[in-house]
């Protein structure tokens, strides 16, 4: 970790409408040195820098990050500074490779950089920590509502909140996560000006925010709706929307997550406006034909309550409809090939 007198290096990994502004928050803080991945955006950002319309910061034109690449620093090849800390923003596909810690490995430093995890589902630390046992890998549930509309043109519309704890990891001392998790709020919110909260029940913030996720998500990407639609027809949100939720409740409890409000349905319903026509982000990304963080929303929490005998039959047809469309931007892309192997069972 570098010292107090210096600033941290803070490597931002997908730099689209949330990576952007966390990577503005912890320039504004003063206590970053920000280097940003960008794919897509990058020669608009290189060029003209990112447009920010704010909720928070208000109009910003031309803003660039410190430092601006196409690719993940690879510290040895490049005989470069460690990072302390590397913020993952990108969508989470474990179904399809490079995965996340394929990704990030090259900037990886064992025993010194500390992963946050700012990605929506369940279970998506397991193979970070498998790869990197003696890294900290920190869980950040984001309520930031950023969106990319054109490259480099984001619409920030909900304020900064994060919760942030470490993942439960047996090969570290609690400690030590618990202390990593710390140096990452004072680095990214060393005035106190933003709602950045440490939480050590990393488990039970992740399945209330599944609530939403596991619910809206994927039945706007399914149905193509935003969410005042779904909820003005009345019988998406009987038939589909709330029986998800309800199941997503009982899945946690049966994992030990429980104490949720038992009008928490109802809450979350009604928590988009009305006056917009918002699409959650898997939506988004399967009508720009992307692939849909599937697994970790949607198949891991079905997989941990069906383990635990929790019936979760409007989930698991989802689940069935989202790996079909998922399975149609794999051919697409040339990643899946409908063949008959020897054996196959529909032959």
């Amino acid at each position: 970790m570098a010292n107090t007198q210096s600033k941290a290096r803070v490597l931002v990994v997908g730099t689209g409408g949330i990576g952007c502004m966390c990577s503005y928050a912890l320039e504004q803080g003063g206590k970053a040195d920000v280097t940003a991945v960008l794919r897509s955006n990058y020669d608009a950002v290189e060029k003209g820098g990112f447009e920010i319309d704010s909720v928070q910061y208000g109009k910003i034109s031309g803003w660039r990050p410190a430092n601006i690449r196409r690719t993940i620093p690879n510290i040895a090849e490049e005989n470069i500074q460690p990072f302390d800390f590397i913020l993952v923003t990108t969508k989470n596909t474990p179904d399809v490779r490079p995965t996340v810690e394929e990704i990030i490995a090259p900037a990886v430093t064992p025993s010194h950089t500390t992963i946050i995890l700012a990605q929506n589902g369940l279970n998506l630390e397991g193979p970070l920590i498998a790869r990197f046992p003696s890294t900290p890998i920190l869980s950040s549930v984001v309520y930031l509502g950023a969106t990319q509309q054109a490259p480099g043109k984001i619409l920030h519309d909900d304020p900064d909140i994060q919760r942030i704890g470490a993942f439960p990891n047996a090969t570290l001392d609690p400690g030590v996560g618990e202390d990593a998790a710390k140096r990452w709020i004072a680095v990214y919110n060393p005035t106190n000006k933003l709602e950045t909260i440490y939480d050590a029940d990393v488990k039970r913030a992740r399945w209330r925010k599944l609530v939403y996720n596991a619910s809206y998500n994927p039945v706007a990407a399914i149905l193509g709706l935003d969410t005042p639609r779904m909820r003005a027809s009345r019988h998406i949100i009987d038939d589909l929307v709330r029986p998800i939720m309800r199941e997503i409740m009982a899945a946690a409890e049966a994992c030990g997550v429980s104490g949720f409000p038992e009008d928490l349905p109802e809450i979350v319903i009604r928590g988009d406006p009305i006056d917009t026509a918002f699409k959650p982000s898997m939506a988004q990304d399967a009508e720009k034909g992307g692939f849909m963080e599937i697994e970790n929303i949607v198949g891991e929490p079905l997989r941990e309550g069906e383990g635990r005998g929790v019936a979760m039959p409007t989930l698991r047809t989802v689940y069935g409809l989202l790996k079909g469309l998922q399975l149609k931007v794999k051919e697409s892309r040339g990643l899946w090939v409908p063949e008959f192997e020897e054996g196959h069972p529909y032959r």
